[in-house]
């Protein structure tokens, strides 16, 4: 079963830098309920190939839930991304393509929260999708280490500029540039981000560059709930189901290369249950009870078999849109690309990879 997809038509189109445009949408009437999202969530588009047919490839939504604004994706050119190319030379206003409902789940539990953002390039997508959002319903303070190359390649430099002069008391942006600081280290990171120990923290950007600041909030004893980070890994399957076997689909945010050193293993081997198992979910605040949950079955693919509207994108192992989190029980993933050996012991698998290894198993959607 594949998720449906519907055409978006463009309505608007912002170079936002020489290398970045943000691409607006107009919902398709009655598709309301599907597109909302929240912050921090990405889009998946169906881009036209030549060779390929289609290139899914998954965009973080830089606008806010919000306001009423159109849904919006920052795409920031890469020297080989096909996709990337393609949407900042050919998509203009009034064209159509093809587009799957939000997912991720790099978002706060909280919008009133206080916020420790980490962004580099074009990772400040998803975190200006969250800033905006959090200045406009929530009540935290913002705290924001933006790293670029150098000055014109700051994607948002005047709405950030606009938002900080608006919210003094809230929005705190640091720029860091690479043409006049060099790259950040991992002890320069520690040293800013010792001031606020206390907030939620988001990572996103740049694989070296999430490595070391992740790195640098556990020196701080930052605990596993209070730090967030977008992974990017290359997605072998096709979300769009009515095509066979296409080009890979990626997470593009920076950079054409987004292989992650820490990309964890499956969760350990377990005997298979002899029977039916009893599943207990809870999902959007809904709780879900099935006794016949079939051992060798995916635990997504049961939920939509129930009926049950769960979360997901890649049904191959290799995003995070339909993560859990055990609280009882068991399970085993069949692939898993994207969690590393810290998710896996906090309890986190993913839905669309996960077959029961107990005979009770309650998990809650994360």
């Amino acid at each position: 079963m594949t998720e449906e997809s519907f055409e978006l038509k463009v309505v608007d189109v912002v170079e936002e830098t020489a290398d970045a445009h943000s691409v607006s949408f107009e919902v398709p009437a009655g598709a309301e309920e599907l597109f909302a999202y929240k912050p921090g969530q990405f889009l998946t588009l169906a881009v036209p190939s030549d060779r390929t047919g289609v290139a899914a490839r998954c965009y973080s939504l830089s606008s806010s839930p919000i306001g009423g604004g159109p849904l919006t994706i920052t795409v920031k050119r890469t020297a080989d991304g096909y996709a990337s190319n393609w949407i900042c030379d050919q998509l203009r206003e009034g064209d159509s393509i093809r587009v799957l409902p939000p997912s991720g789940i790099f978002t706060p539990a909280s919008l009133s929260a206080d916020l420790l953002m980490f962004a580099g390039g074009s990772g400040i997508t998803p975190v200006m999708s969250i800033i905006r959002t959090a200045l406009a319903q929530g009540t935290g303070r913002i705290v924001l280490f933006y790293a670029n190359r150098d000055e014109r390649s700051v994607i948002f430099a005047g709405e950030l500029t606009r938002l900080a002069a608006e919210h003094p008391d809230r929005l705190l942006v640091v720029h860091w540039l690479e043409t006049v600081q060099g790259l950040p280290s991992q002890d320069q990171v520690r040293a800013f981000a010792s001031a606020y120990t206390s907030y939620d923290a988001f990572a996103c950007g740049p694989a070296p560059f999430m490595r070391l600041a992740v790195a640098a909030l556990k020196e701080l004893g930052f605990p596993r709930e209070r730090r967030h980070q977008e992974k990017f890994v290359s997605l072998g399957g096709n979300p769009f189901g009515d095509l066979h076997d296409r080009e890979v689909a990626e997470h593009e945010i920076e950079d054409a290369d987004r292989d992650l050193d820490d990309t964890g293993p499956t969760a350990d081997d377990g005997t298979q249950p002899q029977g039916p198992v009893r599943l207990e979910v809870e999902l959007d605040g809904q709780d879900y009870a099935f006794d016949d949950w079939a051992p060798g079955t995916k635990l997504l693919d049961h939920l939509e078999s129930k009926g049950v509207r769960a979360p997901y994108s890649c049904r191959e192992g290799e995003c995070s849109a339909c993560a859990i989190r055990l609280l009882e029980g068991e399970v085993k993933m069949l692939h898993n690309d994207v969690l590393d050996d810290e998710d896996l012991a906090d309890g986190i698998r993913l839905g669309c990879q996960s077959v029961p290894v107990t005979d009770v198993v309650k998990v809650t959607y994360h």
